[in-house]
């Protein structure tokens, strides 16, 4: 009887095997009784590409080397084999074929591996089809041609492990069947996680690296490239969920976003196939009009081959090319169908691909060398793949096909495109290779341990045929060796292969690196500022501010420099701050250092007036000695100027502010004496005045010392606590270091200020209100004139001096030192030598004393 499985998947075989155990139950019952129920005489679903040799041990081998068109199940009809035209082969798959065979055939010619013991091989191909993949690893427990699983003639020899699959989902149903009869399973293709096979499949060994050291790698060159912004193309099925959940948050931990996710489909039935294509070709647009020019794929073959044909349809449509970089896994490979042969792949340019790992075996591509369509007569593979790769017919030709063109046998493989055939061995042809000797060590190992322990074994089970699949697991776990081609073959603790990928350019990148990012990028000087609602790696490009640079490009944020550094024009660099102070040799310094020493010359002229003329009445009126105090005060208030001219230094910077402090309340204190001695003065005139006493130069000088004296104790309090000091100041001037005098406390400094300004105002108020006294010449005039220029330099030096910066602080209070002097000395002082130079006639006692009548 024969039972067909059309329902795919692992839940629903799981459902199915008890009824084949049920049926294979009945038929022994009924072999028993002989009835002719169950004789089996011919496999109603026979696979018709399969490769067998005998031996004493067999390994099995479920390849995907040719797959059917086939139709979508009704469920309304007995389900039936249906092929669309021919089988069609995948040329390149071939070489996975005749690396087992070689493989097998090494290692039989090879004395030092299983003497004595021959091994066979029985190659099925599944189609891409689940329900054949559960067939045909099914057939390998049964006899050749016959399809009972469980029965085993006496001819037949033992399955010992199984190669297969190409895909994690055949590599799945693979693992289903044999994980019941424990049999070691070898995949050389992809594979679900490994948790999932720890818990599910304890007997499925892998030939291939864990995928998430691919995505790692993968990883690592984006950030090579600076590729952060890609899109990502995976099988629409749980292989491709599980791809998405494990790539994205690495991409996201590491800088990388995807512009957007594409789901691709999976093979398909006839029928759905154009409106697959004509559903995929509506999404094309989303591809080309991508700012991302890197897509990442999950290389699901099935999805490749879709993917393949979505871009030759987009070519005929006359739509854009893609002019994208593809970043494959290592399930990816450019193979081709024979319809295929001729297409361009231009849009595969610059591809990168993480491929397994393989070494080249020279004597791989001599037995290539040796392959026609004869070679072997028990190859079920050779005649469609000879054909569809040579575009002939082994047949006879007939009426039918007199166009066709006959295949001589003489044609090489070496001749056929890469994307056809290889001629070096493939990373999936190598893990064969290697599957196949990892399998002969470990009967080896076991065959050693049964010679060391045939004397205890007392004689029972000693024929090494009678070995049981179960077995192996103990001696694959540990099996370590090194292959022909030099290389280290082993599993870790979850039965993974220990080993790398190779990461291959498919084609050579042109002059311009290609740019994947959400926009351009952030030049040094620009650091980058997040857009609001859109991913992280979409951003805005801000001018880092003064005093930051950003030196590479993409920085998130600016880096403030040193104290000592400012940034260049371009927010680059930081370079080292200039010194500045107010100078000798720049044009500020220069002016002001000229007004000093012209004031200077100036009141050095009025002295040397007044000493000519100081017998004279004007000199004499108003305490003369007063007068020479002033002048020599005001000479030194000029002269204080240069202490503020210059780098600062401890000397300068000590003296500048005590000796402006003190020189300037001398100054003051003879104004507001010659002041008040005026006042007195008149008071005195009057008939019975008791103020008589109090006029004279003793009153005078008493109220000049102690007024100075005070300005002196401020200034030695300032000195003795706080002195000022040599300081620079990084913050003030972008790009230079001011050098300046700190002035050790504020506080101190605006006291002496402050009461230079009490002696103004008083100077001021005392001759404001004897401005109008009769006198012929009446010196609080002036005198108020003088202090009400002070006051107005002085009341505009504070808002002027703290709205500066640096140098310009210094220059401001030079200004002020040299206007306010310059106000005392023009308004008091220039009156009388106005008299004593250009009217000398009005210089006399005569004239001085009618004119105060």
């Amino acid at each position: 009887m024969g039972i067909c499985i059309w329902k795919e998947g692992f839940v629903t075989w799981m459902l199915v095997i008890p009824l084949l155990q049920l049926a294979i139950l009945c038929c022994t019952v009924f072999k028993m009784t002989r009835s002719s129920l169950c004789i089996v005489h011919k496999d109603p679903l026979p696979i018709l590409h399969e490769f067998y040799q005998p031996g004493d041990l067999i390994i099995g081998g479920i390849v995907s080397q040719v797959f059917l068109l086939h139709e979508t199940f009704s469920f309304k009809e007995q389900p039936r084999r249906i092929l669309i035209g021919e089988p069609v082969s995948v040329p390149k798959y071939y070489q996975n074929v005749l690396a087992l065979v070689y493989a097998v055939k090494e290692i039989n010619e090879n004395s030092s591996i299983l003497p004595n013991i021959t091994l066979g091989f029985h190659i099925l191909n599944n189609y891409y089809i689940s329900r054949m993949t559960y067939k045909a690893t099914l057939s390998l427990f049964t006899t050749q041609h016959r399809f009972l699983p469980n029965f085993r003639s006496h001819t037949q020899k033992m399955l010992v492990a199984v190669i297969g699959g190409l895909v994690s989902e055949i590599s799945d149903n693979i693992a289903t069947i044999l994980t019941l009869y424990k049999v070691p399973q070898l995949t050389y293709g992809s594979f679900s996680p490994a948790e999932y096979h720890e818990n599910a499949f304890p007997s499925l060994y892998q030939m291939v690296p864990n995928e998430v050291y691919q995505y790692k790698g993968i990883v690592q060159l984006l950030h090579h490239f600076r590729w952060t912004w890609i899109g990502l193309l995976a099988a629409d099925d749980d292989r491709g969920e599980i791809f998405l959940q494990t790539i994205i948050p690495m991409l996201s931990q590491n800088g990388i976003c995807f512009a957007f996710i594409q789901k691709l489909p999976k093979r398909t039935y006839m029928e759905k196939l154009i409106d697959l294509f004509v559903e995929q070709l509506e999404t094309y647009p989303l591809l080309t009009e991508s700012k991302a020019n890197v897509y990442f794929v999950l290389g699901e073959r099935s999805s490749v081959s879709v993917l393949r044909w979505v871009l030759f349809l987009a070519h005929i449509m006359s739509k854009p090319t893609l002019g994208k970089v593809w970043i494959v896994t290592s399930q990816w490979e450019f193979e081709s169908l024979t319809i295929q042969r001729s297409w361009d792949i231009d849009d595969f340019h610059g591809a990168i691909s993480f491929t397994v790992h393989s070494s080249q075996l020279p004597e791989f591509q001599n037995f290539l060398q040796i392959i026609n369509p004869f070679w072997a007569k028990d190859d079920g593979f050779i005649q469609n793949f000879w054909e569809q790769a040579f575009i002939c017919s082994l047949r006879m030709p007939n009426g039918h096909d007199e166009n066709h063109k006959t295949c001589t046998g003489e044609e090489k493989l070496e001749s056929l495109p890469g994307t056809l055939f290889e001629m070096s061995m493939t990373g999936h042809s190598y893990n064969i290779y290697n599957a196949i000797y990892a399998v002969a060590h470990a009967l080896h190992a076991i065959y050693v341990y049964r010679l060391k322990h045939r004397r205890l074994m007392d004689g029972r089970n000693l024929e090494f045929q009678n070995i049981q699949p179960w077995q192996l697991h103990h001696f694959l776990k540990r099996i370590i060796f090194n292959n022909s081609a030099g290389d280290s073959v082993h599993f870790d603790e979850k039965g993974e292969l220990v080993a790398s990928f190779d990461v291959t350019n498919w084609f050579v990148y042109g002059q311009v690196l290609p740019l994947s990012v959400c926009n351009d990028h952030c030049h040094p000087g620009f650091s980058r500022k997040k857009k609001e609602g859109e991913k992280f790696c979409c951003y805005d490009c801000t001018q880092c501010p003064d005093g930051m640079i950003s030196d590479q490009e993409d920085m998130d944020a600016c880096i403030q420099c040193s104290e000592d550094h400012h940034s260049n024009k371009d927010k680059k660099q930081c370079i080292p701050k200039m010194s500045t102070y107010l100078s000798y040799k720049e044009p500020l310094g220069i002016t002001l250092a000229t007004m000093a020493i012209s004031c200077c010359v100036l009141i050095a002229l009025v002295l040397v007036i007044f000493m000519q003329h100081h017998s004279t009445p004007i000199v004499k009126a108003n305490n003369r000695s007063l007068s020479y105090v002033l002048l020599v005060s005001l000479f030194l208030c000029f002269l204080c100027s240069f202490l503020f001219i210059g780098q600062p230094v401890k000397v300068t910077c000590l003296l500048r502010q005590i000796a402006f402090g003190i020189v300037f309340s001398v100054a003051l204190s003879s104004v507001l004496a010659k002041t008040i001695n005026v006042v007195l003065a008149f008071m005195a005139n009057k008939p019975g005045s008791s103020m008589r006493k109090w006029v004279g130069s003793r009153l005078a000088h008493s109220i000049l010392f102690s007024c100075s004296v005070i300005q002196a104790g401020l200034c030695t309090v300032w000195v003795s606590t706080y002195p000022p000091f040599p300081d620079s100041d990084m913050h003030s001037v972008d790009g230079k270091i001011v050098l300046e005098c700190n002035e050790g406390s504020n506080a101190m400094f605006y006291c002496v200020l402050g009461y230079l300004g009490i002696l103004a105002i008083a100077s001021f108020t005392v001759a404001f209100f004897a401005r109008k006294l009769p006198d012929s010449f009446n010196e609080a005039k002036f005198i108020t004139f003088s202090m009400l220029v002070f006051c107005s330099v002085w009341l505009s030096f504070v808002p002027t001096y703290l709205s500066t910066k640096g140098k310009y602080m210094v220059a401001v209070e030079i200004f002020s030192i040299l206007s306010s002097s310059a106000g005392l000395l023009g308004c008091i002082f220039s009156p009388k030598c106005y008299i004593i130079v250009l009217r000398p006639d009005l210089n006399n006692r005569k004239q001085f004393l009618r004119r105060k009548k």
